[in-house]
């Protein structure tokens, strides 16, 4: 049997899950090596062969020539013109997709990454920072509106369809209640959550290949924060 053209390299993380959320809403036949951070497989000479950076995901492209592709907005983007799907059509919606993507690669992962470190890694190992905690929270929040006033009128943050844009979103931004973000009057932002944890093939995605429903506010969230800050 052949093997399918799509070899994924991820963990259980908001940016890992941004490439497994697209395979299982495409229904793409895909092969996947969990990355074990505790091990730092990530920083293995093999696999930074295929990533430099020594981060994940990483996916590997059999069909094209063993084509490496990492950073996962990047790896969104090839997908969706792999497959030609959950892009818009046309030069202005693309650059569109791309200004969104981008906000989220440039904003919404970076400053809620930070108030999650602060408060769920650093804060647990006796390292509190209250001025940065306090920085990248506001900031967090002030993300969170932008994509509220976005939503208005829309179900999905590029209009009527659910696209890679939401795809990478959402890991980060559904992640509120990790980063201790409070969404209190977000309505069009609470809607749009609520649309795709209704959608079964992302919420089969999120579990892949290790669930963590503390990010989501599920679950023993004391526990997983000491589980997860032991990962660092």
């Amino acid at each position: 049997m052949a093997s399918p053209d799509i070899h994924l390299y991820t963990a259980s993380t908001m940016n890992g899950w941004k490439p497994v959320i697209f395979l299982e809403e495409a229904e793409v036949e895909y092969e996947l090596t969990y990355i074990d951070f505790g091990k730092k497989e990530q920083k293995s000479e093999w696999y930074m062969k295929l990533n430099p950076n020594g981060r994940i995901p990483t996916i590997v492209d059999r069909g094209n020539d063993n084509f490496a592709v990492f950073e996962s907005g990047a790896i969104l983007w090839y997908l969706a013109e792999k497959y030609q799907k959950f892009l818009p059509q046309g030069e202005k919606a693309r650059s569109e997709a791309l200004q969104w993507l981008m906000f989220q690669m440039a904003g919404i992962g970076p400053m809620m990454g930070q108030a999650m470190y602060f408060q769920r890694i650093a804060a647990p190992k006796g390292i509190q920072d209250d001025y940065a905690i306090d920085r990248y929270v506001t900031e967090s929040r002030r993300l969170l509106e932008v994509l509220d006033k976005q939503l208005a009128g829309k179900a999905y943050l590029l209009g009527d369809d659910f696209t890679i844009v939401d795809m990478a979103t959402y890991p980060w931004a559904r992640s509120y209640p990790w980063a201790k973000v409070s969404i209190e009057g977000l309505d069009n932002f609470k809607a749009w959550c609520d649309r795709i944890d209704a959608r079964p093939a992302t919420q089969k995605a999120v579990t892949i290949p290790k669930p963590f429903p503390a990010f989501f506010g599920k679950g023993d969230e004391a526990k997983s924060e000491t589980e997860n800050a032991a990962r660092f």
